[in-house]
């Protein structure tokens, strides 16, 4: 189940960064960067240090993605997100996740995808009807007015990790890259975050919001992990469970029994 419209689908930083690193977290991801170029980099240039270190085991299987992409690329189809925006989601610590949001495939359709799943460009009108829904449920649960725009990077300061199941997809082809060797890597990211310890070694606070029968298929990966489960929020699936179900009050009551405090899910009337 993508994270678009039909169904089949800051915490604080952990140290400071190079302001000129192609990737570095304090400014956005420069502009033109090819996937071959990504795959000659070295980890800690594409994503921050502890999730360097947490993916370091499928680095390899992380490049030979960047390769095909960049042999499709070099065929002379168009991929999104920007090869600047597929590993966005790792830009913020991994010790900082607190919610984790499961998606499918980017949005398909060109400018929408920036690498968070859910999420679209700050500038684009009119926002994907999954996400509308979202917002509407979002008033229903918490009171907080729907926003025109589709920037949630708010969240993802906030340590909401916006995690795409595949990273990349062709232009107006849904699902054509589930095959391409994206499932190892986020598979190895969503362990990591289910494995964290707090200092005295019990499970790091987390919270998992899973939308629609794909995301749900991550579950054996999440041990005792609170979970939070519903229909997709897509207008297909959306009154099949979704509307009413509460996630964004129900994942700061769980994270306050794991004494990490709440995610102020209100997003700035533009971004």
């Amino acid at each position: 189940m993508f994270d678009s419209d039909a169904p089949h689908s800051e915490a604080p930083r952990s140290e400071a960064r190079d302001p000129d690193a192609l990737f570095g977290l304090e400014q956005p991801a420069a502009e033109g960067v090819g996937f071959a170029e990504l795959a000659r980099l070295p980890l800690a240039e594409l994503m921050s240090p502890d999730w360097a270190d947490a993916l370091a085991p499928v680095e390899g299987k992380l490049r030979d993605v960047l390769d095909v992409l960049a042999a499709e690329v070099a065929e002379g189809h168009l991929l999104l997100p920007s090869p600047s925006n597929v590993l966005r989601a790792f830009r913020q610590p991994l010790a900082g996740v607190r919610v984790l949001i499961v998606g499918q495939d980017p949005y398909p359709t060109p400018g929408h995808a920036v690498g968070l799943s859910f999420a679209v460009d700050g500038a684009t009108r009119p926002i994907p009807r999954s996400l509308a829904n979202i917002y509407k449920e979002l008033n229903a649960d918490l009171g907080l007015p729907p926003r025109v725009h589709g920037d949630l990077s708010r969240w993802s300061a906030q340590g909401v990790l916006l995690l795409n199941r595949v990273l990349t997809v062709r232009a107006g082809a849904a699902a054509s890259h589930r095959n391409k060797g994206w499932a190892a890597v986020t598979t190895a990211a969503i362990a990591a975050v289910v494995n964290r310890r707090s200092a005295d070694g019990t499970p790091a606070p987390l919270v998992v919001i899973l939308w629609g029968k794909d995301a749900a298929s991550v579950t054996p990966l999440l041990g005792s992990a609170p979970v939070i489960a519903s229909a997709h929020p897509s207008p297909l699936s959306a009154s099949r469970g979704f509307y009413g179900s509460r996630p964004f009050s129900r994942a700061n009551n769980l994270l306050l029994e794991q004494g990490d405090g709440t995610v102020d899910w209100e997003l700035p009337p533009l971004p």
